[in-house]
């Protein structure tokens, strides 16, 4: 009975033991992690809350109004040679962003290797891809309120089609812009070689340092992520 006795004690005692070696590991990580990247990852987790928020907020009020929801196919079609070809502005505005996803993981490869201008190259081919992304959308949304969709009405159905897609698509596109502005100064930093040098001006004044390249491509793949729900619950449901 006292054995027994002296084996729980020795079982509670490694136990616990355990758990303090766990805390002071996840300790020690935390500790070594960089602070640009905690707090990306930070930012990725609070804004995946908001799209969440917009995206359950547009099932739920497309699920509840009474009103027929606009058909993708005809709302997103697009004429080319006077016939109407759906979807295809949507496509090549998702085979975009899922090609600026290579050209931004090929720069952050490069630029751990310190090979400057290829990781630069690589990152103005990024934003510029973002940037044809975004004229994109701008040209939908030209088109359609061109053909009456406001946020307050909608000539070819639910009249919350409007307000869900100008938020939803708007708030995306804006992530995107504010993208292709960081890539571009990025880019220029990287060419010119101030995380080489550690130049006060630049994001990082630590020499060698090309992190802020990974931390720009975990924002860029999180916005090109954020498309594939969009696609989704706009174009395809």
């Amino acid at each position: 009975m006292q054995q027994s006795a002296e084996e729980n004690v020795e079982w509670h005692r490694q136990k616990l033991l355990r758990l303090i070696a766990d805390w002071s590991s996840d300790q020690r990580s935390f500790k070594t992690a960089s602070w640009r990247k905690t707090m990306m990852w930070i930012f990725l987790v609070s804004d995946t809350f908001i799209f969440s928020c917009f995206l359950i907020s547009y099932m739920t009020v497309r699920m509840s109004t009474a009103v027929e929801w606009p058909h993708p196919s005809e709302i997103f079609a697009l004429e080319i040679g006077g016939q109407k070809i759906p979807l295809i502005l949507i496509a090549i505005m998702t085979f975009d962003l899922i090609t600026s996803s290579g050209t931004m993981a090929l720069a952050v490869n490069y630029a751990y290797d310190k090979k400057r201008k290829p990781a630069a190259i690589l990152l103005v081919a990024t934003a510029l891809i973002g940037a044809a992304f975004v004229g994109m959308q701008a040209f939908e949304w030209s088109k359609l309120i061109h053909e009456g969709v406001r946020p307050w009405s909608n000539p070819f159905g639910a009249p919350q089609f409007g307000s869900c897609f100008f938020m939803i698509t708007g708030f995306h596109g804006f992530h995107v812009s504010m993208g292709v502005i960081a890539l571009l100064v990025i880019a220029r930093n990287v060419w010119r070689g101030d995380y080489d040098v550690g130049r006060q001006t630049s994001y990082s004044h630590r020499t060698g340092d090309y992190e802020i390249v990974e931390v720009m491509g975990l924002y860029w793949h999180f916005v090109d992520l954020v498309w594939v729900f969009i696609f989704a619950f706009f174009y395809l449901w």
